[in-house]
Protein backbone atom coordinates (compact mmCIF):
# COMPACT_ATOMS: atom_id res chain seq x y z
CA UNK A 1 0.00 0.00 0.00
CA UNK A 2 1.66 3.36 -1.09
CA UNK A 3 0.61 6.43 0.98
CA UNK A 4 1.59 9.93 -0.30
CA UNK A 5 2.95 11.80 2.60
CA UNK A 6 0.60 14.88 3.50
CA UNK A 7 3.25 16.73 4.44
CA UNK A 8 4.52 17.18 1.26
CA UNK A 9 1.02 17.01 -0.93
CA UNK A 10 -1.77 19.52 -1.22
CA UNK A 11 -4.94 17.99 -0.49
CA UNK A 12 -7.12 16.78 -3.42
CA UNK A 13 -9.96 18.62 -0.93
CA UNK A 14 -9.97 19.83 2.73
CA UNK A 15 -12.42 21.13 4.98
CA UNK A 16 -11.79 23.32 7.83
CA UNK A 17 -13.53 24.25 11.11
CA UNK A 18 -16.80 23.24 9.26
CA UNK A 19 -20.03 24.67 11.72
CA UNK A 20 -23.04 23.56 10.33
CA UNK A 21 -26.85 24.04 12.89
CA UNK A 22 -30.27 23.16 12.35
CA UNK A 23 -32.62 24.91 14.36
CA UNK A 24 -29.69 25.99 16.37
CA UNK A 25 -28.46 22.24 17.04
CA UNK A 26 -25.08 21.96 16.16
CA UNK A 27 -25.30 18.94 13.47
CA UNK A 28 -21.41 19.92 12.52
CA UNK A 29 -19.06 21.74 15.43
CA UNK A 30 -15.72 22.31 13.63
CA UNK A 31 -15.34 19.23 11.78
CA UNK A 32 -12.54 18.63 9.17
CA UNK A 33 -11.21 15.76 6.61
CA UNK A 34 -7.98 16.27 4.30
CA UNK A 35 -7.73 13.39 1.70
CA UNK A 36 -5.06 13.62 -0.21
CA UNK A 37 -4.41 12.84 -4.12
CA UNK A 38 -3.99 8.63 -4.47
CA UNK A 39 -5.35 7.99 -1.40
CA UNK A 40 -8.51 6.00 -0.15
CA UNK A 41 -9.31 7.67 3.20
CA UNK A 42 -12.27 6.25 5.43
CA UNK A 43 -14.85 8.65 7.09
CA UNK A 44 -16.24 6.80 9.84
CA UNK A 45 -18.36 7.45 13.28
CA UNK A 46 -21.19 5.85 14.66
CA UNK A 47 -25.11 7.23 13.35
CA UNK A 48 -25.11 11.17 14.17
CA UNK A 49 -21.90 11.56 14.29
CA UNK A 50 -22.11 14.28 11.43
CA UNK A 51 -20.93 12.18 8.97
CA UNK A 52 -23.58 12.54 6.30
CA UNK A 53 -24.04 16.38 6.96
CA UNK A 54 -20.02 16.44 6.36
CA UNK A 55 -20.69 14.69 3.40
CA UNK A 56 -23.50 17.49 2.22
CA UNK A 57 -21.60 20.03 2.97
CA UNK A 58 -18.37 18.73 0.62
CA UNK A 59 -20.85 18.38 -2.39
CA UNK A 60 -22.84 21.58 -2.25
CA UNK A 61 -25.76 20.36 -0.93
CA UNK A 62 -25.39 22.22 2.34
CA UNK A 63 -23.76 25.58 3.21
CA UNK A 64 -21.35 25.48 5.72
CA UNK A 65 -22.44 28.16 8.91
CA UNK A 66 -18.67 28.80 9.71
CA UNK A 67 -15.33 27.21 8.24
CA UNK A 68 -13.83 26.56 4.71
CA UNK A 69 -13.37 24.21 2.08
CA UNK A 70 -10.26 23.87 0.10
CA UNK A 71 -9.75 22.49 -3.57
CA UNK A 72 -5.97 21.46 -4.23
CA UNK A 73 -5.01 24.59 -2.18
CA UNK A 74 -7.62 27.19 -3.44
CA UNK A 75 -10.48 28.09 -1.21
CA UNK A 76 -14.01 27.29 -2.51
CA UNK A 77 -17.50 27.72 -2.43
CA UNK A 78 -19.60 25.06 -3.49
CA UNK A 79 -23.16 26.73 -4.09
CA UNK A 80 -24.57 23.47 -5.10
CA UNK A 81 -24.35 20.25 -6.55
CA UNK A 82 -23.61 21.23 -9.73
CA UNK A 83 -20.70 23.97 -9.14
CA UNK A 84 -19.06 20.69 -7.00
CA UNK A 85 -19.06 18.36 -9.57
CA UNK A 86 -17.49 20.85 -11.78
CA UNK A 87 -14.95 21.30 -9.83
CA UNK A 88 -14.40 17.44 -9.55
CA UNK A 89 -15.80 16.93 -6.25
CA UNK A 90 -18.61 13.81 -6.59
CA UNK A 91 -20.20 11.59 -4.22
CA UNK A 92 -22.22 8.27 -4.75
CA UNK A 93 -25.14 7.01 -2.50
CA UNK A 94 -26.18 3.70 -0.67
CA UNK A 95 -28.95 4.57 -2.95
CA UNK A 96 -27.51 4.70 -6.49
CA UNK A 97 -29.27 7.73 -9.33
CA UNK A 98 -29.32 4.97 -11.50
CA UNK A 99 -32.50 5.29 -14.15
CA UNK A 100 -33.22 2.26 -14.64
CA UNK A 101 -35.46 3.38 -17.76
CA UNK A 102 -32.08 4.36 -19.76
CA UNK A 103 -29.22 2.37 -21.25
CA UNK A 104 -26.25 2.38 -19.97
CA UNK A 105 -24.50 4.71 -22.17
CA UNK A 106 -27.39 7.00 -21.50
CA UNK A 107 -26.56 6.69 -17.88
CA UNK A 108 -23.15 7.08 -18.13
CA UNK A 109 -23.29 10.23 -19.87
CA UNK A 110 -26.12 11.95 -18.52
CA UNK A 111 -27.31 15.48 -18.67
CA UNK A 112 -24.67 18.30 -19.46
CA UNK A 113 -22.62 15.18 -20.86
CA UNK A 114 -24.85 14.07 -23.21
CA UNK A 115 -23.38 14.98 -26.71
CA UNK A 116 -24.96 16.60 -29.25
CA UNK A 117 -25.19 19.00 -32.11
CA UNK A 118 -27.98 21.95 -32.55
CA UNK A 119 -29.93 19.50 -30.07
CA UNK A 120 -29.50 16.73 -31.43
CA UNK A 121 -27.71 13.80 -29.80
CA UNK A 122 -24.87 12.40 -31.10
CA UNK A 123 -25.72 8.72 -30.25
CA UNK A 124 -21.89 7.52 -32.00
CA UNK A 125 -20.43 9.59 -29.97
CA UNK A 126 -22.02 8.59 -26.35
CA UNK A 127 -21.56 4.92 -26.92
CA UNK A 128 -17.99 6.01 -27.64
CA UNK A 129 -17.17 7.98 -24.68
CA UNK A 130 -19.22 5.60 -22.49
CA UNK A 131 -17.22 2.84 -23.62
CA UNK A 132 -14.35 4.78 -23.07
CA UNK A 133 -15.17 5.31 -19.12
CA UNK A 134 -15.75 1.99 -18.66
CA UNK A 135 -12.78 0.27 -20.39
CA UNK A 136 -11.16 2.72 -17.40
CA UNK A 137 -12.29 0.68 -15.34
CA UNK A 138 -11.63 -2.56 -17.04
CA UNK A 139 -15.81 -3.58 -17.02
CA UNK A 140 -17.16 -4.54 -19.94
CA UNK A 141 -21.06 -3.69 -19.73
CA UNK A 142 -23.34 -3.81 -22.52
CA UNK A 143 -23.77 -0.50 -23.53
CA UNK A 144 -27.30 -0.47 -24.82
CA UNK A 145 -28.94 -2.20 -21.61
CA UNK A 146 -31.32 -0.99 -19.78
CA UNK A 147 -29.76 -0.11 -16.17
CA UNK A 148 -32.34 -1.59 -14.37
CA UNK A 149 -31.40 -4.93 -16.03
CA UNK A 150 -27.87 -4.91 -14.30
CA UNK A 151 -26.76 -6.16 -11.20
CA UNK A 152 -25.97 -4.26 -8.06
CA UNK A 153 -22.41 -4.13 -8.81
CA UNK A 154 -22.98 -3.82 -12.32
CA UNK A 155 -24.73 -0.31 -11.55
CA UNK A 156 -22.27 0.85 -9.25
CA UNK A 157 -19.80 0.24 -11.63
CA UNK A 158 -21.90 2.66 -14.12
CA UNK A 159 -22.25 5.06 -11.43
CA UNK A 160 -18.73 5.42 -11.48
CA UNK A 161 -18.03 5.68 -15.16
CA UNK A 162 -20.79 8.66 -14.60
CA UNK A 163 -18.61 10.23 -12.05
CA UNK A 164 -15.52 9.57 -14.03
CA UNK A 165 -17.06 10.91 -17.44
CA UNK A 166 -17.36 14.53 -15.61
CA UNK A 167 -13.90 14.77 -14.87
CA UNK A 168 -14.12 13.67 -10.71
CA UNK A 169 -11.02 13.54 -9.18
CA UNK A 170 -12.47 13.40 -5.54
CA UNK A 171 -15.18 10.70 -5.01
CA UNK A 172 -17.00 10.15 -1.96
CA UNK A 173 -18.46 6.94 -1.45
CA UNK A 174 -21.38 6.26 0.62
CA UNK A 175 -21.68 2.37 2.27
CA UNK A 176 -20.66 1.09 -1.36
CA UNK A 177 -21.02 -2.90 -0.29
CA UNK A 178 -24.26 -2.68 1.50
CA UNK A 179 -25.90 -4.13 -1.19
CA UNK A 180 -22.82 -6.47 -2.76
CA UNK A 181 -21.80 -9.88 -2.68
CA UNK A 182 -18.86 -11.25 -1.13
CA UNK A 183 -17.49 -11.49 -4.83
CA UNK A 184 -18.81 -8.12 -5.78
CA UNK A 185 -16.88 -6.51 -2.97
CA UNK A 186 -14.04 -8.01 -4.04
CA UNK A 187 -14.21 -6.63 -7.86
CA UNK A 188 -15.01 -2.92 -6.22
CA UNK A 189 -12.02 -3.38 -4.55
CA UNK A 190 -10.16 -3.93 -7.39
CA UNK A 191 -11.68 -0.89 -9.30
CA UNK A 192 -11.33 1.33 -6.35
CA UNK A 193 -7.38 0.43 -5.97
CA UNK A 194 -7.58 1.75 -9.67
CA UNK A 195 -8.87 4.99 -9.25
CA UNK A 196 -6.09 5.54 -6.89
CA UNK A 197 -3.63 4.34 -8.70
CA UNK A 198 -4.81 6.97 -11.35
CA UNK A 199 -4.49 9.62 -8.58
CA UNK A 200 -8.00 9.71 -7.66
CA UNK A 201 -8.90 10.67 -3.82
CA UNK A 202 -11.54 8.35 -2.33
CA UNK A 203 -13.44 9.50 0.53
CA UNK A 204 -14.87 5.73 2.05
CA UNK A 205 -17.70 5.91 4.60
CA UNK A 206 -18.41 2.46 5.45
CA UNK A 207 -19.37 0.63 8.96
CA UNK A 208 -17.72 -2.65 7.83
CA UNK A 209 -14.08 -1.93 10.13
CA UNK A 210 -12.81 -4.88 7.93
CA UNK A 211 -13.33 -3.44 4.95
CA UNK A 212 -11.95 -0.41 6.04
CA UNK A 213 -8.83 -2.28 7.08
CA UNK A 214 -8.49 -3.75 3.99
CA UNK A 215 -8.97 -1.19 1.70
CA UNK A 216 -8.24 2.40 3.05
CA UNK A 217 -4.57 4.07 3.51
CA UNK A 218 -5.85 6.65 6.02
CA UNK A 219 -9.36 7.02 8.08
CA UNK A 220 -10.61 10.02 10.29
CA UNK A 221 -12.96 9.42 12.81
CA UNK A 222 -16.00 11.65 13.88
CA UNK A 223 -18.28 12.00 16.99
CA UNK A 224 -20.87 13.91 17.64
CA UNK A 225 -19.84 16.45 15.14
CA UNK A 226 -16.62 16.57 15.59
CA UNK A 227 -13.46 15.31 14.31
CA UNK A 228 -12.04 13.34 17.20
CA UNK A 229 -8.62 11.71 14.94
CA UNK A 230 -7.05 11.27 11.65
CA UNK A 231 -4.18 8.61 11.56
CA UNK A 232 -2.89 5.93 9.05
CA UNK A 233 -4.89 2.76 8.90
CA UNK A 234 -1.74 0.95 9.30
CA UNK A 235 -1.00 2.48 12.48
CA UNK A 236 -4.28 1.71 13.70
CA UNK A 237 -6.62 -1.58 14.96
CA UNK A 238 -10.59 -2.22 15.18
CA UNK A 239 -10.85 -2.24 19.27
CA UNK A 240 -8.85 1.46 19.41
CA UNK A 241 -10.90 2.67 16.19
CA UNK A 242 -14.20 1.48 18.06
CA UNK A 243 -12.93 3.04 21.08
CA UNK A 244 -12.53 6.40 19.25
CA UNK A 245 -15.95 6.19 17.71
CA UNK A 246 -18.18 5.48 20.58
CA UNK A 247 -16.02 7.93 22.94
CA UNK A 248 -15.70 4.50 25.70
CA UNK A 249 -13.86 1.77 26.03
CA UNK A 250 -14.87 -1.41 23.18
CA UNK A 251 -16.98 -3.42 25.78
CA UNK A 252 -18.77 -6.67 25.02
CA UNK A 253 -20.92 -5.70 21.88
CA UNK A 254 -23.27 -8.79 21.87
CA UNK A 255 -25.04 -9.64 25.18
CA UNK A 256 -25.10 -12.58 26.79
CA UNK A 257 -27.61 -15.73 26.18
CA UNK A 258 -30.24 -16.10 28.52
CA UNK A 259 -29.63 -18.78 30.86
CA UNK A 260 -33.23 -19.87 30.49
CA UNK A 261 -34.37 -22.21 27.90
CA UNK A 262 -38.07 -22.22 26.97
CA UNK A 263 -39.52 -25.62 25.04
CA UNK A 264 -42.71 -23.75 24.29
CA UNK A 265 -43.35 -23.50 20.54
CA UNK A 266 -44.06 -20.25 19.18
CA UNK A 267 -44.05 -21.13 15.21
CA UNK A 268 -44.08 -23.72 13.53
CA UNK A 269 -43.29 -24.04 9.81
CA UNK A 270 -44.35 -27.36 7.76
CA UNK A 271 -43.25 -28.40 4.04
CA UNK A 272 -43.67 -24.62 2.75
CA UNK A 273 -43.04 -23.54 -0.36
CA UNK A 274 -42.40 -20.30 -2.19
CA UNK A 275 -40.59 -19.15 -5.52
CA UNK A 276 -37.33 -20.10 -3.66
CA UNK A 277 -38.17 -21.56 -1.08
CA UNK A 278 -38.30 -25.47 -1.06
CA UNK A 279 -40.23 -27.22 1.43
CA UNK A 280 -38.82 -25.87 5.00
CA UNK A 281 -39.48 -26.30 8.44
CA UNK A 282 -38.50 -25.46 11.31
CA UNK A 283 -39.54 -24.13 14.65
CA UNK A 284 -38.70 -21.17 16.78
CA UNK A 285 -39.37 -20.85 20.19
CA UNK A 286 -40.93 -18.62 23.16
CA UNK A 287 -38.36 -15.96 23.88
CA UNK A 288 -35.83 -17.80 21.70
CA UNK A 289 -33.63 -15.85 19.16
CA UNK A 290 -33.11 -17.73 16.12
CA UNK A 291 -30.95 -16.79 13.23
CA UNK A 292 -30.85 -17.32 9.91
CA UNK A 293 -28.09 -17.39 7.41
CA UNK A 294 -27.23 -18.19 4.03
CA UNK A 295 -25.78 -16.69 0.51
CA UNK A 296 -27.55 -14.06 -1.37
CA UNK A 297 -30.21 -15.87 -3.18
CA UNK A 298 -30.63 -18.63 -0.50
CA UNK A 299 -34.17 -17.91 0.12
CA UNK A 300 -33.41 -16.46 3.81
CA UNK A 301 -35.33 -12.93 3.05
CA UNK A 302 -37.93 -14.65 0.86
CA UNK A 303 -38.91 -17.08 4.04
CA UNK A 304 -39.43 -14.08 6.36
CA UNK A 305 -41.51 -12.30 3.84
CA UNK A 306 -43.50 -15.30 3.30
CA UNK A 307 -44.11 -15.49 7.39
CA UNK A 308 -44.84 -11.67 7.76
CA UNK A 309 -47.69 -12.06 4.91
CA UNK A 310 -45.66 -10.11 2.66
CA UNK A 311 -45.62 -12.52 0.03
CA UNK A 312 -47.52 -15.78 -0.98
CA UNK A 313 -46.88 -19.15 -0.60
CA UNK A 314 -47.73 -22.14 -2.97
CA UNK A 315 -47.76 -25.06 -0.22
CA UNK A 316 -47.20 -26.24 3.30
CA UNK A 317 -48.68 -24.43 7.11
CA UNK A 318 -47.31 -21.56 9.22
CA UNK A 319 -48.67 -22.45 12.91
CA UNK A 320 -48.28 -19.55 15.42
CA UNK A 321 -49.31 -20.83 19.15
CA UNK A 322 -50.80 -23.64 18.41
CA UNK A 323 -53.02 -22.59 15.43
CA UNK A 324 -53.04 -22.66 12.09
CA UNK A 325 -53.02 -19.63 9.90
CA UNK A 326 -55.05 -19.26 6.86
CA UNK A 327 -53.49 -19.93 3.74
CA UNK A 328 -51.16 -16.86 2.45
CA UNK A 329 -52.56 -14.66 5.09
CA UNK A 330 -51.50 -11.15 4.29
CA UNK A 331 -49.49 -8.42 6.17
CA UNK A 332 -52.57 -7.71 8.50
CA UNK A 333 -54.11 -11.04 9.38
CA UNK A 334 -49.98 -12.19 10.00
CA UNK A 335 -49.82 -8.85 12.12
CA UNK A 336 -52.81 -9.68 13.83
CA UNK A 337 -51.43 -12.68 14.50
CA UNK A 338 -48.81 -10.96 16.15
CA UNK A 339 -46.21 -11.63 13.25
CA UNK A 340 -44.39 -7.88 12.32
CA UNK A 341 -41.26 -7.70 10.20
CA UNK A 342 -38.95 -5.41 9.79
CA UNK A 343 -37.51 -5.05 6.21
CA UNK A 344 -33.76 -5.40 4.91
CA UNK A 345 -34.65 -2.32 2.69
CA UNK A 346 -35.81 -0.02 5.59
CA UNK A 347 -35.87 3.48 3.20
CA UNK A 348 -38.26 1.66 0.71
CA UNK A 349 -39.70 -0.86 2.63
CA UNK A 350 -39.54 0.59 6.15
CA UNK A 351 -40.62 3.97 6.55
CA UNK A 352 -41.85 7.07 4.21
CA UNK A 353 -39.14 8.97 4.04
CA UNK A 354 -40.79 12.63 3.47
CA UNK A 355 -43.25 11.93 6.26
CA UNK A 356 -42.28 12.40 10.35
CA UNK A 357 -41.37 10.31 12.63
CA UNK A 358 -44.55 10.88 14.70
CA UNK A 359 -46.73 9.75 11.29
CA UNK A 360 -44.41 6.98 10.73
CA UNK A 361 -45.13 5.63 13.84
CA UNK A 362 -48.65 6.50 14.08
CA UNK A 363 -49.85 5.01 10.44
CA UNK A 364 -47.95 1.87 11.58
CA UNK A 365 -50.58 1.87 14.76
CA UNK A 366 -53.71 3.62 13.93
CA UNK A 367 -56.04 0.61 16.06
CA UNK A 368 -53.72 1.48 18.99
CA UNK A 369 -54.07 5.00 18.35
CA UNK A 370 -58.04 5.82 17.55
CA UNK A 371 -61.06 4.90 18.76
CA UNK A 372 -64.48 4.62 16.78
CA UNK A 373 -62.82 6.09 13.75
CA UNK A 374 -61.30 9.02 15.92
CA UNK A 375 -57.39 9.70 15.98
CA UNK A 376 -56.15 10.55 19.10
CA UNK A 377 -53.21 12.89 19.54
CA UNK A 378 -52.32 12.61 22.23
CA UNK A 379 -52.18 8.95 22.14
CA UNK A 380 -50.19 9.46 19.31
CA UNK A 381 -47.19 11.50 21.02
CA UNK A 382 -47.39 8.55 23.92
CA UNK A 383 -46.68 5.97 21.64
CA UNK A 384 -44.01 8.17 19.40
CA UNK A 385 -42.54 9.40 23.15
CA UNK A 386 -42.02 5.83 24.07
CA UNK A 387 -40.51 4.47 21.16
CA UNK A 388 -38.05 7.20 21.01
CA UNK A 389 -36.98 7.16 24.51
CA UNK A 390 -36.74 3.17 24.90
CA UNK A 391 -34.60 3.00 21.10
CA UNK A 392 -32.23 6.35 22.09
CA UNK A 393 -34.01 7.88 18.99
CA UNK A 394 -31.74 10.82 17.67
CA UNK A 395 -33.65 13.57 16.64
CA UNK A 396 -34.74 17.09 16.64
CA UNK A 397 -38.47 16.00 17.21
CA UNK A 398 -41.00 13.98 16.90
CA UNK A 399 -42.20 16.26 14.01
CA UNK A 400 -38.50 15.66 12.10
CA UNK A 401 -38.92 13.75 8.61
CA UNK A 402 -36.82 10.32 8.85
CA UNK A 403 -35.01 11.03 5.62
CA UNK A 404 -33.37 13.40 7.73
CA UNK A 405 -31.89 10.94 10.30
CA UNK A 406 -29.16 9.10 9.71
CA UNK A 407 -29.50 5.56 8.69
CA UNK A 408 -29.21 4.06 12.27
CA UNK A 409 -31.39 6.24 13.89
CA UNK A 410 -33.81 5.23 10.50
CA UNK A 411 -33.52 1.79 11.53
CA UNK A 412 -34.73 2.65 15.07
CA UNK A 413 -38.18 4.30 13.75
CA UNK A 414 -38.77 0.86 11.58
CA UNK A 415 -38.45 -1.04 15.05
CA UNK A 416 -40.03 1.63 17.14
CA UNK A 417 -43.21 1.25 14.80
CA UNK A 418 -42.92 -2.64 14.90
CA UNK A 419 -42.76 -3.14 18.46
CA UNK A 420 -45.62 -0.47 19.40
CA UNK A 421 -47.69 -3.28 17.93
CA UNK A 422 -46.35 -5.97 20.90
CA UNK A 423 -45.37 -8.66 18.57
CA UNK A 424 -45.31 -12.21 19.80
CA UNK A 425 -42.74 -12.86 16.85
CA UNK A 426 -40.31 -10.23 15.51
CA UNK A 427 -39.27 -11.05 12.27
CA UNK A 428 -35.54 -8.72 11.53
CA UNK A 429 -33.78 -8.91 8.00
CA UNK A 430 -30.29 -7.92 8.75
CA UNK A 431 -31.00 -5.72 11.64
CA UNK A 432 -27.96 -3.87 11.33
CA UNK A 433 -26.88 -3.31 7.93
CA UNK A 434 -25.03 -0.18 7.29
CA UNK A 435 -25.66 0.39 10.92
CA UNK A 436 -22.64 1.55 13.02
CA UNK A 437 -20.98 -0.48 16.04
CA UNK A 438 -22.42 1.67 18.72
CA UNK A 439 -25.94 1.11 17.56
CA UNK A 440 -25.72 -2.04 16.19
CA UNK A 441 -24.68 -2.83 19.81
CA UNK A 442 -28.17 -0.97 21.11
CA UNK A 443 -30.22 -3.43 18.79
CA UNK A 444 -28.59 -6.51 20.24
CA UNK A 445 -29.04 -5.61 23.52
CA UNK A 446 -32.98 -4.84 22.17
CA UNK A 447 -32.99 -8.19 20.95
CA UNK A 448 -31.98 -9.72 24.16
CA UNK A 449 -34.72 -7.45 26.37
CA UNK A 450 -36.86 -8.46 23.72
CA UNK A 451 -36.43 -12.43 24.29
CA UNK A 452 -36.23 -12.03 27.48
CA UNK A 453 -39.37 -10.39 27.49
CA UNK A 454 -40.71 -14.04 25.50
CA UNK A 455 -40.37 -12.39 22.22
CA UNK A 456 -39.60 -14.75 19.30
CA UNK A 457 -37.28 -13.09 17.07
CA UNK A 458 -36.04 -14.58 14.27
CA UNK A 459 -33.16 -12.49 12.30
CA UNK A 460 -31.60 -12.90 9.43
CA UNK A 461 -28.35 -11.99 8.61
CA UNK A 462 -25.40 -12.46 6.00
CA UNK A 463 -22.78 -12.09 8.83
CA UNK A 464 -21.50 -15.31 10.26
CA UNK A 465 -19.94 -13.15 13.47
CA UNK A 466 -23.27 -11.80 13.92
CA UNK A 467 -25.45 -14.84 13.42
CA UNK A 468 -23.43 -16.68 16.09
CA UNK A 469 -23.15 -14.02 18.70
CA UNK A 470 -26.83 -12.56 18.97
CA UNK A 471 -28.46 -16.13 18.33
CA UNK A 472 -29.66 -18.92 20.63
CA UNK A 473 -29.63 -21.43 17.59
CA UNK A 474 -28.91 -21.21 13.69
CA UNK A 475 -30.70 -22.01 10.51
CA UNK A 476 -28.38 -21.90 7.27
CA UNK A 477 -30.11 -22.06 4.10
CA UNK A 478 -29.06 -23.22 0.54
CA UNK A 479 -30.84 -22.82 -2.57
CA UNK A 480 -33.99 -22.15 -0.89
CA UNK A 481 -33.70 -25.41 1.87
CA UNK A 482 -32.44 -25.55 4.95
CA UNK A 483 -28.99 -27.06 5.01
CA UNK A 484 -27.83 -26.93 8.43
CA UNK A 485 -29.04 -26.38 12.25
CA UNK A 486 -26.29 -25.45 15.11
CA UNK A 487 -26.62 -24.11 18.56
CA UNK A 488 -24.94 -20.85 18.19
CA UNK A 489 -22.83 -20.66 21.01
CA UNK A 490 -19.60 -22.30 20.80
CA UNK A 491 -20.76 -22.44 16.35
CA UNK A 492 -18.24 -22.90 13.95
CA UNK A 493 -17.63 -20.30 11.33
CA UNK A 494 -16.45 -22.80 9.29
CA UNK A 495 -19.38 -25.32 9.74
CA UNK A 496 -21.78 -22.25 8.83
CA UNK A 497 -19.95 -21.46 5.60
CA UNK A 498 -20.06 -25.30 4.63
CA UNK A 499 -24.01 -25.55 5.39
CA UNK A 500 -23.46 -22.01 3.42
CA UNK A 501 -22.29 -24.11 -0.23
CA UNK A 502 -24.69 -26.70 0.48
CA UNK A 503 -22.07 -29.42 1.78
CA UNK A 504 -22.91 -31.80 4.85
CA UNK A 505 -20.74 -31.48 7.31
CA UNK A 506 -19.17 -34.37 10.06
CA UNK A 507 -19.65 -31.72 12.63
CA UNK A 508 -23.30 -31.64 12.74
CA UNK A 509 -24.06 -29.84 15.87
CA UNK A 510 -27.93 -29.71 16.12
CA UNK A 511 -30.07 -28.18 18.28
Amino acid sequence: MTLVDDTTTTPALEARDIVKRFDGVHALEGAGLSVLPGEIHALLGENGAGKSTLIKVLTGIYAPDGGTLWRSGEEVEFANVRVAKRAGVVALYQELSIIPSLTVAENILLGEQTPNRGGVVQWRTLRRRAKEQLDRIHQRIPLGRLAGELSPVQQTMVAFARALATDARVLILDEPTASLTDTEIIELFSVLRRLRDEGVAIVYVSHRLEEVFELCDRLTIMRNGKTIVTKDVADSHIDEVISSMVGREAGQLYPDRATVTTSEVALAVEGLDGRRVKDVSFVARRGEVLGIGGLAGSGRSELLRILSGAQRHVAGTITVDGKIMRHSPGVERALEAGIALVPEERRSQGVILGSTIRDNIALANIPAVSRMGVVSGARISDIVSRGMTDLRVKARSQRQPVGELSGGNQQKVVLAKMLARGPRILLMDEPTRGIDVGTKGEIYRLIRRLAAEGTTVIAVSSELPELIGMSDRILIMHEGRISGEVAAEGADEEVLLTYCYGKADSHDNHA
